[in-house]
């Protein structure tokens, strides 16, 4: 039976390293970033809201299609409101896939200063979009805000997995999804 399986957190948890490892190991598991979906939208820096919207929208197709066909798909994705999980979940029931959610944590201090030191280095253009969707948004306090919003939102979802991210270990915060996928 495919999975699709959620990796939530806030930025800088390690997101998308560990999905990028988890498809490394699996053929034809689909690492399903919407932020790249979203990065193929034209000019979408100037409409984040509507882009963001139209890439969940594109990346639903997207997972129903390669579930359907029998294969598993990974979603990196910060979400804090239920709406794109909830479309999540039905597109796997639809596709008579399981629907894994894993919530991976990390303090408030943490997530601002891996993010920081992220920032100072961006590695792709995701993490130089995220830093600027995070200045305009209010830099630093806004997401220390955006962090304690996770944590309150976590709340309502009993049924997501808890993986406390262990910064400079990624293979064993990998082998702890792993377990959490498998369980």
């Amino acid at each position: 039976m495919p999975t699709l399986i959620l990796l939530n957190g806030p930025p800088s948890s390690g997101k998308s390293t560990l999905a990028a490892r988890l498809v490394a190991t699996r053929p034809l598991m689909l690492d399903l970033d919407v932020d790249v979906v979203r990065g193929m939208l034209g000019a979408w820096i100037d409409q984040p809201h509507d882009a963001g919207l139209a890439a969940r929208r594109l990346a639903l197709a997207m997972a129903g299609t390669h579930l359907a066909a029998g294969h598993d798909v990974v979603v990196p994705q910060f979400i804090a409101r239920d709406t794109f999980i909830i479309e999540l979940e039905t597109v796997a029931r639809d596709a008579g896939a399981r629907f894994v959610e894993i919530a991976l944590l990390a303090s408030r201090d943490d997530t601002l200063r891996w993010f920081s030191e992220r920032s100072a280095a961006p590695e792709n253009q995701q993490h130089r979009d995220a830093l600027q969707l995070v200045e305009r948004s209010g830099g630093s306090d806004a997401l220390g805000e955006s962090h304690d919003r996770f944590g309150e939102f976590l709340d309502t979802r009993p049924n997501a997995r808890r993986i406390t991210v262990i910064r400079g270990d990624l293979e064993a915060t990998l082998r702890l999804v792993e377990t959490a996928i498998e369980s």
